[in-house]
């Protein structure tokens, strides 16, 4: 007795303790995580109000409330779980950026076939994952924490790609990036690797005080090891960020991934991307900067121009808009080159500028694929401005955002960014920027005279619209299919082809996701106060870095 009373008193004298958890700070993870675990449950119910009307709803709140702790959470800037996440203001603004795109995927797919096929439940809780995986990622300050994230965010984006089960394109766009993906994912575990290995730390403040005094190894900065796993993980970066030549996946898979999905992969998994860079390169490896900043510098403007002339000739509206995504990615990327607070600011506020932008294109581009037989071409776009203008303005708008035209955000945003690169000594790379954009208007300008200036063809009759994506039969359970999925899919169809009551074709969330995305494209252009404000807390959080 007296040896089994040692032995517990031991254990209870060494019990390990956890990490102290603000739970607080932690609130929005935790929102994403049990909404995502509700909704998933919820849309196990035979009920098709629950799955179609109840889901979706829920969704929408936890986002909501992801948004309202996020916003209560500004200037309390706390390292929490072992200082494994940083929660500032950079990591709230990029937090508040998905939370949106989010919003917009959850209403543009209001009424879609995704959500249908792969299950109302399955499908919205993989959305909120994959925005818990994006938060989790850009307030990592732990590369293992990164990986983790970047795990979260990137499987969910895997079967949401592929959600449409019915349609052979979608299948293979979930399969293309789950292929490249996983070669991104395997380049930047590797390259976190031989950074933990040269610096023998996973934390980042570590691994910049190794970076910038010469590390445990003496001279660390000219550790062969070191550099190339920062030129891994810059590759492991590229390829969710699509920068060129890490790009190739981009066009297919977003042209066949359903378009709600495209929507925010185009805005939140780039802005995710783009932010982990900031966090990673302007935070863990900014005594490098002078290494690694003339190769990103060469990858930005090799992707800008690489962008704008692959999307010269495109006529699917989604590879071109997967094209100009391409060449936003280089615009991005300078700011991050130039590693000052400037360069952070003005990245963060373009990513909140390319939000709504895009969130217009694409909603529209949802809209005119149910609408019209053409689908996503850009020839279906002919007469939009005279026989709805309601969808042809918000579409103009954000071609010419994108563009840089000024008067819009987009014009601001381009300004901003070759601002902070003159300042930090990349003039030249501010020169691509506008010679990017001069290439641009070949193809934003014949979206926007499509639109206004021909006229629209004569639909015959076998073609009217709904009938180019009717499904082709019902699917066996070993593919998915399930007796009230094939129901609602049927219910879908028919709605469509407008076999049910006139009201209930109407697309009116669609239409509030263009025109108020289109608003804000124009209110900030105009009047950009209220994003300098938000960007400038943004760039408080490194304030201690420069």
């Amino acid at each position: 007795m007296s040896i089994v009373t040692t032995h517990a008193a031991l254990v209870a004298a060494t019990r390990i303790k956890g990490p102290h958890i603000d739970w607080l700070a932690l609130s929005p993870f935790v929102v994403l995580s049990v909404g995502a675990l509700i909704v998933l449950l919820i849309g196990l119910l035979s009920s098709s109000t629950a799955r179609r009307r109840v889901v979706p709803t829920l969704t929408l709140v936890t986002l909501g409330l992801a948004i309202g702790f996020e916003i209560a959470r500004f200037r309390h800037s706390n390292l929490i779980l072992s200082g494994a996440l940083q929660i500032d203001d950079v990591a709230l603004v990029l937090d508040l950026i998905f939370s949106v795109a989010a919003i917009a995927a959850v209403l543009l797919s209001w009424r879609g076939r995704a959500a249908e096929e792969a299950g109302h439940g399955e499908y919205h809780a993989l959305l909120l994952f994959s925005v818990l995986g994006m938060t989790v990622l850009v307030s990592s300050t732990n590369i293992v924490t990164l990986f983790l994230g970047f795990e979260l965010l990137s499987i969910p984006l895997y079967v949401l790609c592929a959600s449409e089960a019915r349609r052979e394109v979608s299948l293979e766009s979930g399969l293309k990036y789950l292929v490249i993906g996983s070669v991104g994912s395997a380049t930047l575990a590797y390259g976190l690797a031989l950074v933990y290995g040269a610096t023998g730390s996973t934390d980042f403040s570590v691994i910049a005080a190794a970076v910038s005094k010469g590390g445990l190894f003496g001279g660390v900065l000219s550790d062969p090891m070191l550099l190339t796993g920062i030129a891994l993980v810059m590759v492991g970066f590229a390829f969710k960020a699509s920068v060129a030549p890490f790009h190739q996946w981009t066009p297919d898979v977003y042209e066949g991934a359903p378009t709600p999905i495209t929507a925010f992969m185009a805005t939140a998994t780039k802005a995710a991307a783009i932010g982990v860079f900031l966090r990673f390169f302007d935070v863990a490896a900014i005594g490098a900067q002078n290494k690694w900043g003339p190769w990103l510098a060469a990858l930005a403007a090799f992707t800008i121009i690489v962008g704008n002339v692959g999307a010269l000739g495109q006529s699917s509206l989604k590879r071109m808009l997967a094209y100009s995504g391409i060449a936003q990615a280089g615009y991005m990327l300078s700011g991050v080159v130039v590693g000052t607070r400037l360069g952070i600011q003005a990245t963060v506020f373009y990513l909140a500028a390319y939000l709504l932008i895009n969130l217009a294109a694409f909603a529209v581009v949802v809209a005119r694929e149910r609408e019209s037989p053409e689908g996503d071409d850009i020839s279906g776009l002919a007469g939009l401005g005279a026989t709805n203008p309601g969808l042809a303005w918000p579409l103009t708008i954000a071609m010419l955002a994108l563009a840089g035209i000024p008067g819009t955000v987009g014009f601001i945003g381009k300004f901003y960014l070759i601002r902070a690169l003159v300042a930090g000594d990349y003039t030249w790379l501010g020169i691509a920027i506008v010679i990017g954009s001069m290439i641009s208007l070949g193809y934003y300008l014949r979206v926007v005279a499509t639109i206004w200036m021909r006229r629209a063809p004569d639909v015959p009759a076998d073609r009217a619209p709904g009938q180019v994506r009717t499904p082709t039969g019902p699917l066996p359970a070993i593919a998915g299919g399930s007796p009230e999925a094939d129901a609602d899919l049927e219910a879908s169809s028919r709605l469509d082809a407008g076999e049910l009551e006139p009201g209930q074709i109407a697309q009116p969330e669609v239409a509030v996701v263009a025109i108020v995305c289109a608003g804000a494209t124009i209110f900030f252009g105009i009047i950009p106060t209220p994003l300098f404000h938000l960007v400038t807390h943004a760039g408080q959080a490194f304030a201690g870095l420069f």
